[in-house]
């Protein structure tokens, strides 16, 4: 199984303050990894250079097998992202929104492929909803189906579920997992909600203070910190005094 990510050696430092220090990152076609860490841990910081809109200032990333920044357009072709702050475009009808976007990735059914999009994440009633009538959620589902539209062989999710009903960060969970299964997407997320990690992730990358602390299944990350749950994990490197 060849890989779809394959990050070496970054790091990224700001006038008072090293974001990160030294992170490999790995993800292989189909697998589904959770980048984890509390706040400051440079999470963020490596979704960006990951996804080239940073340059690291020292470390190499290949997506698809693309080199960044060389490549980026043929990388990101290949790339899905979407994260619950971006914004939408308020004066389009949900279904005009993701035309648009449709038509920019270049699917010739656009159509069909948006119809399949909004049905898989539950949502087919918003097709001709103004994007200001839209709810936080709402909002946030629509942001997912328009970076899945394409079929993207790596998806990538920022806080997908953050601040999220419980019912509506189930309906993000389930469509994410349909995803994956029928189009065999690898998936990179961030998320402080460690249902979300449980439910669809098969790998665990723990970063605390820039640096990659523990990589592995959850079970395997549990027991190398001797705590019962990914939560007690989280909470233990939320606070550096027990590090």
């Amino acid at each position: 199984m060849g890989q779809v990510l394959d990050a070496r050696g970054l790091r990224k430092a700001y006038k008072r303050t090293t974001a990160v220090d030294g992170i490999d990152l790995t993800v292989a076609a189909g697998e589904r990894v959770a980048l984890l860490g509390p706040n400051g841990a440079g999470k963020t910081t490596t979704l960006l250079m990951l996804l080239g809109a940073i340059l690291p200032d020292e470390g190499t990333v290949e997506v698809l097998g693309h080199p960044l920044p060389k490549e980026r357009s043929e990388a990101m072709g290949g790339v899905g992202f979407a994260a619950g702050y971006l914004p939408l475009p308020e004066r389009l009808k949900v279904r005009e929104v993701l035309a648009v976007f449709a038509n920019l990735y270049g699917i010739a059914d656009p159509g069909a492929g948006i119809s399949t999009a909004l049905e898989r994440f539950r949502i087919a009633h918003l097709a001709d909803a103004m994007a200001t009538e839209l709810s936080s959620g709402q909002r946030t589902l629509v942001g997912i189906v328009k970076a899945t539209l394409h079929r993207p062989q790596l998806l990538v999710l920022d806080e997908p579920t953050a601040s999220l009903d419980p019912d509506v960060a189930e309906q993000v969970r389930v469509g994410v997992e349909r995803q994956c299964d029928e189009t065999g997407a690898a998936l990179l997320v961030t998320s402080h909600n460690m249902t979300d990690v449980e439910r669809i992730c098969e790998r665990v990358v723990f970063v605390a203070a820039g640096r990659v602390v523990a990589d592995g299944t959850p079970d395997e990350v549990m027991r190398h910190f001797g705590r019962g749950n990914l939560e007690e994990v989280f909470l233990h490197l939320a606070r550096p005094e027990e590090r």
